[in-house]
């Protein structure tokens, strides 16, 4: 029985998916539909670039998803059906695709919304990130609220492994925040390039458009479960799947929680990486160490995996 994980943001990089769209007739038609539904020539910026204009929220979120959902398009007949799905922040969309709670097009729709509502909170209220290597998070999240105060807030908004915590925030929250992680013992506090304090109160005002878009979009139950992001629990009902989704905007990315759940819920499971990278199979080693892990992010290895 295999977990599937979907990467998000970050992963993304000039040229990524064209060669599944070479090889495979399904992911090129699943470019194909998302550029339709999204009136514009996405796989284009994919491919050929520019990086800074790919990277944009609103541009690197439906990249990332597309990726993944042109591989789906591809693997899916023989994964056959997984036991649980996980995605990182965006990439909890492209889990639902997986699970059928979402067609990749929808998907696409709602992550491109997403990007820009989140650009725009970003542009409001200016905010930073920051990666902080070698800490506990208990530690992490002491320093935040230490740092934390009428003219900053820091918060920790990625618990990617037990040792590395994205904190979001204000400017002068996260600049706090980090050096009270230092003098705590943290190896590295590392500035991140991004457009906004994801996973932060500072995106408050961009929760309700995404209501709204969730609202109006169809979501059917999963046919899997979808470990949320916000709870770190599995997700059976599409009433909960939009629900979560909402709330995952200013809460944390609790990863480690959701592979722990997904190990408990599918015991010796194959983990595979659907999408761009190999990121979270490296994380998950440091969070579920005897784990199995695989990547299906490129044609030669969605070719090695079809020719098992």
């Amino acid at each position: 029985m295999t977990v599937l994980m979907c990467p998000g943001q970050g992963a993304q990089r000039v040229g990524m998916g064209k060669d599944l769209a070479t090889r495979f007739p399904a992911a090129r038609d699943t470019f194909a539909a998302i550029d339709d539904a999204l009136d514009a020539r996405l796989s284009r910026l994919m491919w050929e670039g520019p990086e800074d204009e790919l990277t944009l929220t609103h541009n690197a979120q439906p990249a990332i998803l597309a990726h993944s959902a042109a591989v789906l398009a591809v693997v899916g007949e023989r994964l056959g059906q997984a036991g649980a799905a996980a995605g990182h922040s965006l990439g909890e969309y492209s889990a639902h695709v997986a699970a059928g709670s979402l067609t990749g097009v929808d998907a696409a729709r709602l992550v491109r919304r997403r990007g820009e509502l989140m650009f725009a909170a970003g542009e409001a209220r200016p905010g930073a990130m920051a990666a902080v290597l070698g800490l506990p998070t208990a530690e992490v999240e002491a320093a935040c609220d230490e740092a934390s105060g009428p003219d900053g807030v820091a918060v920790p908004a990625n618990l990617n492994a037990p040792d590395q915590t994205v904190i979001s925030g204000d400017p002068s929250g996260v600049q706090r925040a980090g050096e009270q992680c230092k003098a705590r013992g943290a190896k590295r506090v590392i500035p991140l390039k991004v457009s906004g304090a994801f996973h932060s109160p500072l995106m408050a005002p961009a929760v309700d458009g995404l209501r709204e878009a969730l609202a109006d979009a169809t979501f059917s139950d999963p046919a899997f479960p979808v470990i949320a992001n916000a709870s770190g629990e599995a997700v059976r009902t599409g009433v909960d799947a939009k629900r979560l989704l909402a709330d995952q905007l200013t809460a944390p990315v609790r990863w480690v929680a959701c592979m722990q759940a997904a190990a408990e819920l599918v015991p010796n499971a194959t983990f595979v990486e659907i999408g761009p990278g190999n990121v979270l199979s490296g994380l998950l080693k440091r969070i579920v160490p005897n784990a199995k892990a695989m990547t299906l992010g490129t044609a030669d290895e969605v070719e090695r995996f079809l020719a098992q």
